[in-house]
């Protein structure tokens, strides 16, 4: 993936949600917005995505401000955000979260050809017990993970 660079990721979402289809799309950026995600000062942890007016809006996702800037030229953190993508996947994401149990997250904001991109899923919440069930599996994959090389090393 030559040309893209992460600038922050949402690993909380992959834990919280069941990650269904994945989208690209563009920012609606102000002035220093963009300087301040070059410098990597952002946080998609609290974020999600909500249709407002046949529209996708970014909310609470947080972008610190640009300290060069100054006080008066800088932006609001927390402000909403439009998101850039084409008609029919507006359409599809709105109806899918219209449906019980849907929500959009963002999992990733890059840097794709200079221009800022965040990835979004739509995803379905787990319960308690799907999260307890996945740390299960995991640890039982890093315990068969264990066993076998220390099986290999009595060799």
């Amino acid at each position: 993936m030559s040309g893209i660079k992460v600038v922050a990721t949402n690993r909380k979402a992959g834990r919280d949600f069941h990650l269904e289809d994945k989208y690209e799309a563009g920012l609606v950026l102000k002035g220093t917005e963009i300087k301040s995600i070059r410098a990597g000062r952002v946080n998609l942890s609290d974020g999600y995505v909500q249709p407002r007016d046949g529209e996708l809006w970014l909310i609470n996702v947080h972008i610190a401000p640009y300290d060069p800037s100054g006080r008066y030229y800088g932006h609001e953190p927390l402000r909403p955000r439009k998101l850039l993508l084409h008609r029919r996947e507006i359409n599809r994401l709105i109806s899918r979260v219209t449906e019980r149990g849907y929500t959009i997250v963002p999992t990733r904001l890059y840097l794709k050809g200079g221009r800022a991109k965040i990835e979004i899923a739509l995803a379905k919440g787990k319960r308690k017990y799907d999260k307890r069930q996945a740390i299960a599996e995991r640890t039982a994959k890093r315990d068969i993970e264990r066993a076998l090389k220390e099986r290999d090393r009595g060799r």
